[in-house]
């Protein structure tokens, strides 16, 4: 089993680390795009949230 990739912001680079309080850990978003795992801080979801809204289906709505 292999040891899971480090969680790097896909906007700022940022680096999730094992040293972030329980809550800002949770607050990461993962989104999944061609098969692709990307990443956003908390920091870049919460300026970037009408950006990952646009992306869900009308069912959501």
């Amino acid at each position: 089993m292999s040891a899971p990739e480090p969680q790097v912001c896909t906007r700022c680079g940022h680096t999730r680390t094992a040293d972030d309080d329980p809550v800002t850990a949770l607050a990461w978003v993962s989104t999944r795009e061609r098969g692709v795992v990307r990443w956003l801080c908390p920091d870049c979801a919460r300026q970037h949230v009408r950006d990952i809204e646009g992306k869900l289906p009308d069912e959501y709505w």
